[in-house]
């Protein structure tokens, strides 16, 4: 890996992820096989990122292989759907629920009826809220995640190199700001993470939003949909550029996001010599995006590995379900407005394209032909 990439592992290093993991519990012993009738429920937001299929397919695989059984949903971004969903692994017979949360208000009453019957629920990348009954958390360091973000999007506007070194750039650059799903708790944690770097350039000037739309409410993607994400930078341009002023930079949270903004941008006649297309930042490392870095379209991708969250969640399910307690590496973070829910934070990186080979390539998270396709086999 070159120093660039090993340089971007961001602040949660592996350190803080050492030992056991998720599934040293505490209560001393090798952990017992799992019985082959036990029923382990999965509940995923989605099909429609491929990042969610991974990490429903990943899930699934790593329980199958340590012996459970596994009922995978998705609910396609519907909250009824999932509540259902759920509703209906009790019904089953599981015995544990690992959830990733469309709306992370919006299951208390599923979540009472799993306390009641003790079945142990992991919130699985993203917190679920206003609820005592959620035993544990395993995510990425999202409010780290959001630096990254930032921190690259200065690197593509030329105020920062990768290596983090100040860059050549000097003068102001004019940028829009795009937020995630405002139901989700971790575009709120994103949002913070990249605030934290930008507001202080964009109040001395350095950074100029045109729209004037800085505050989440104003700038969130429901659904962190790639449609609404196009029309709103649509809806920018019309309202705030026609005037000819050029957007130098976007932060985006999200790959799907990322691609809506690049095609409203080239619609509008962006991604000429004469008129570059903005550097636009973007996670989970989606093929399609990474394809664009590779071309040069899109500048970056905060990548998170959910082959790790996937061994994660699978650690704390396998303690829960032998009478242990997951260890996390994080007791203070994730308030969900009820209590501190413990959790374990898993490392991000920022990939540019100089360093798709290392951190993704040799890595096996994708291959040569899959980047040149734009397209997963």
């Amino acid at each position: 890996m070159s120093a660039v990439a090993v340089g971007l592992v961001l602040a949660l290093g592996l350190a803080a992820c050492g030992g056991g993991g998720a599934g040293a519990g505490n209560a001393g012993g090798g952990q017992t096989a799992a019985p082959a009738d036990t029923l382990v429920g999965v509940a995923m937001p989605t099909q429609t990122s491929e990042r969610w299929i991974a990490d429903g397919n990943n899930v699934r695989q790593q329980l199958q292989q340590a012996g459970y059984q596994v009922d995978l949903q998705y609910a396609n971004d519907d909250i009824p759907t999932q509540s259902q969903q759920i509703d209906q692994m009790i019904t089953r017979g599981a015995k544990l629920l690992i959830v990733a949360a469309i709306d992370g208000t919006a299951l208390s009453s599923q979540l009472q009826a799993a306390a009641s019957q003790g079945i142990k629920v992991i919130a699985y990348d993203r917190l679920i809220r206003s609820t005592p009954n959620v035993d544990f958390y395993v995510t990425f360091d999202n409010f780290q995640v959001g630096v990254a973000q930032a921190n690259a999007l200065l690197t593509g506007l030329g105020y920062k190199q990768e290596n983090g070194q100040p860059g050549p750039k000097q003068g102001p650059s004019v940028i829009e700001l795009f937020g995630g799903s405002i139901d989700d708790n971790n575009a709120l944690y994103f949002y913070n993470g990249a605030m934290s770097v930008l507001k202080p350039l964009i109040d001395n000037g350095t950074l100029v939003v045109k729209s004037n739309q800085t505050a989440l409410e104003q700038i969130a993607i429901l659904r962190w949909q790639q449609e609404t994400a196009q029309k709103r930078m649509e809806d920018l341009l019309t309202s705030s550029y026609a005037d000819g002023t050029v957007i130098n930079g976007v932060l985006s949270p999200y790959d799907g996001i990322s691609r809506g903004i690049i095609t409203a941008l080239q619609n509008a006649g962006y991604g000429t010599p004469a008129k570059p297309l903005p550097t636009v930042t973007g996670q989970d490392a989606e093929i399609a995006s990474v394809n664009l870095i590779s071309t040069g379209v899109q500048s970056s991708t905060i990548f998170k590995d959910t082959r790790k969250l996937a061994e994660q969640a699978v650690n704390a399910s396998k303690s829960f379900l032998s009478g242990q307690t997951p260890q996390p590496n994080d007791t203070t973070s994730y308030n969900n407005g009820v209590k501190v829910v413990p959790s374990f934070l898993l490392p991000v990186q920022t990939v540019y394209r100089d360093n798709i080979t290392p951190v993704l390539v040799d890595t096996g998270y994708y291959t040569p032909d899959e980047i040149a396709k734009g397209q997963s086999s």
